[in-house]
C-alpha cells in the first residue's frame, strides 16, 4: 500500500482523530503533516486549549507517519513540551519527521505550529518512539 492509502485507512477507523477535526495535508514515507482548528469544547478552565489537544494531534501524526512506511507500528514512549498557549479558533499544523529508524523501532519528532499573524509559530514539541510489529499493511 502507498503511504496515503495507509493513512486514509487508519483515519477511517479513527473516531478520535475525526472528532478532533484533523485534516491530512501531506503524507509520504516516514512523514506526515496534519491540520486542525481548536474548538470551544477543547478548552480547559483557563479558556486555553487543554494540553491533551496538542498531545492528541501529535500522537495521531506520529501514528500516521510511522505506519506510512508500510509496517504496522505502535507508540511505546511519547512526551510533549508546550511552548505557547493555544486558544479557541487557533489553526494548528503538526509536522512529523523520522529521526532514526531501525528494524524494530522508529524515533520521531513532531512540531506543532499555530498560525499567528499569518506566520507559523512553534507551539509544542513532541517526541515519540514506536515499535514495529512486523505486520504489514495490506489492501
Amino acid at each position: 500500500m502507498q503511504p496515503k492509502d495507509i493513512v486514509n485507512a487508519m483515519m477511517q477507523g479513527d473516531a478520535f482523530s475525526q472528532w478532533l477535526g484533523i485534516q491530512i495535508l501531506e503524507v509520504r514515507d516516514g512523514y506526515c503533516k496534519l491540520m486542525m482548528r481548536v474548538r470551544k469544547e477543547m478548552l480547559n478552565g483557563f479558556s486555553i486549549a487543554h494540553g491533551g489537544i496538542t498531545y492528541s494531534l501529535a500522537d495521531s501524526a506520529l501514528a500516521f507517519a510511522s505506519n506510512s512506511l508500510g509496517q504496522k507500528a505502535v507508540s511505546i514512549e511519547t512526551s510533549v513540551h508546550h511552548l505557547e498557549k493555544i486558544s479557541e479558533g487557533d489553526e494548528l499544523i503538526a509536522e512529523t519527521f523520522l529521526e532514526h529508524d531501525s528494524k524494530k523501532f522508529g524515533h520521531y519528532s513532531v512540531r506543532i505550529y499555530k498560525s499567528e499573524n499569518q506566520t507559523l509559530k512553534e507551539a509544542a514539541y513532541f517526541k515519540g518512539i514506536v515499535y514495529k510489529t512486523g505486520q504489514v499493511w495490506e489492501k
